[in-house]
Parts: C-alpha cells; structure tokens; sequence
C-alpha cells in the first residue's frame, strides 16, 4: 500500500534567510549613484537614494538619512546598513566632525571625499596625495590621456574603472595611513586629498561574494 503523503504544515516550513539591505545614500544626483547601482546582484540588494539639496550638508545628510529610506525595511539587527556618501564641499570641519559623531551613533557608515567623488575615479589610474584645489582640477587630472579623456559628470564609467578597482583600495588605504601617521582626521577639511569610498566599495564586494 502506497504511503500517504504527510499533510502539510505551514509551521515546519524553513524560513529561508533574509539578505541584508544595503541603504546608500548620495549628497550627489548623477555620479555616485550611477557608480553604485552597479553593484547590485542576486546576493548583494542596494538601494541608492539622493538626497534632497536641503539637507546636503554633511551633518544634516546623516541625521537625515533614516528618514530617507521612508517605508523601506530597515533592521539593523538583520545586517541591514545605512552609508552616507558625501564631499567635503564647503562643510566646515566642526560641520564633518559632527557627521562622524552622529554617524557613529546611528550605526552608519560614510564614504567621504576630499576634495570630491572623482578623487576615488582618480586613484584607479595613478597615486595622487598632493593637495587638490577643487573638483575641476580632480575632473581635468581624470580627463588626461590614458585616463578617461572624455569624462563628464553624466557619464557611466564603472566599466572603465572596474579593471583598475584593486589598485585605487590600495591607493586610498595607504593615503588613510598617511594621514593617521600625521594625526590629520579623515573626515574633515585637512585631510584634502582623500577618500573613504573604497570601504564601502570593499564592503558591497563582500556582500556580493556571499
């Protein structure tokens, strides 16, 4: 006599495990986040997220930034992460130290560029520690032969960088020892250049590999 199938029970169902949701938001519209929708996968969920121009400032994004993800899930205690991605632009250092702080606090975490975004670009080609005047001569140093000739802000480059990823981790880890050698803080108007992108960069990778 052929066995009878078990009837089923919805309780003994394995829940299978939620992936964590990476919340990335951008102090800009167009380069960051066309940079980091890249990095979506089946293991690795991202959502990028401007940030509206009245709370670009550093310490304003940061306090603002749960609030952004509106009606999203957000569970921290199942590896769910909130990165603020901003410049240095005209916020003071008092300004970026209270963005730490808050940060800190929240559990968020900050991929910060001084002078600009580009300056990460930038690292894929060439190690590049002297002081940058602003964004423009990031963008023209970027623009130079056997770099990305034709770079403008609208433009999807991921392709272009990806080859070179390693080198620009490397490049802007040895520039963190630099600055922490001479007690220059990362996140803060002194530090100029620099960036932090390469550990939010390492830490979508990780995920994306689980």
């Amino acid at each position: 006599m052929a066995r009878l199938k078990k009837e089923f029970n919805p309780n003994h169902v394995k829940q299978r495990k939620r992936r964590p949701i990476i919340y990335i938001i951008c102090e800009g519209e167009e380069t960051e986040i066309r940079y980091f929708k890249h990095f979506r996968s089946r293991n690795c969920l991202v959502e990028v997220t401007p940030m509206p121009s009245k709370h670009k400032a550093a310490e304003h994004l940061v306090r603002n930034a749960g609030r952004l993800i509106g009606q999203a899930e957000y569970h921290p205690k199942d590896g769910d992460e909130i990165w603020c991605v901003f410049d240095c632009d005209d916020n003071s250092s008092e300004s970026l130290k209270t963005a730490v702080n808050t940060a800190e606090k929240l559990g968020y975490g900050i991929a910060f560029s001084n002078p600009c975004f580009e300056y990460w670009y930038l690292l894929h080609f060439i190690p590049h520690n002297a002081y940058l005047r602003n964004a423009a001569e990031v963008i023209h140093l970027l623009q130079s032969r056997n770099r990305i000739e034709g770079y403008e802000k609208n433009l999807d480059v991921f392709h272009l960088l990806l080859p070179h990823q390693s080198e620009a981790v490397e490049r802007a880890s040895a520039r963190l020892r630099q600055l922490s050698q001479h007690d220059i803080p990362i996140i803060s108007r002194d530090s100029n250049p620099t960036t932090t992108v390469h550990m939010l960069v390492e830490y979508l990778n990780k995920q994306a590999r689980k």
